[in-house]
């Protein structure tokens, strides 16, 4: 698992978030870090996420948010993990 992989509450990310992020990983072949930045990229209260990469292989990780759209039951699912 990717080191950003706990980008939804930082280091102190649940399992259960992480599980949550999962099928959205799978279904679209992207990093748990990516699909971290797409799902903070719906919530209302967070203007830009900021990501950051030390080695190409993590910013090949990162990319692929970019064009990344989460649909609404992998935002509804990510959410509830959250909450």
């Amino acid at each position: 698992m990717p080191a950003a992989a706990a980008a939804l509450r930082g280091a102190g990310a649940t399992m259960t978030e992480r599980d949550a992020m999962k099928p959205a990983e799978a279904l679209r072949a992207a990093f748990v870090a990516a699909v971290s930045i797409a799902w903070l990229r719906t919530r209302p209260a967070v203007v830009a996420p900021i990501a950051s990469a030390r080695t190409p292989e993590q910013l090949a990780e990162l990319l692929p948010v970019a064009s990344l759209r989460l649909t609404d039951d992998e935002v509804a699912r990510l959410n509830a993990a959250s909450a």
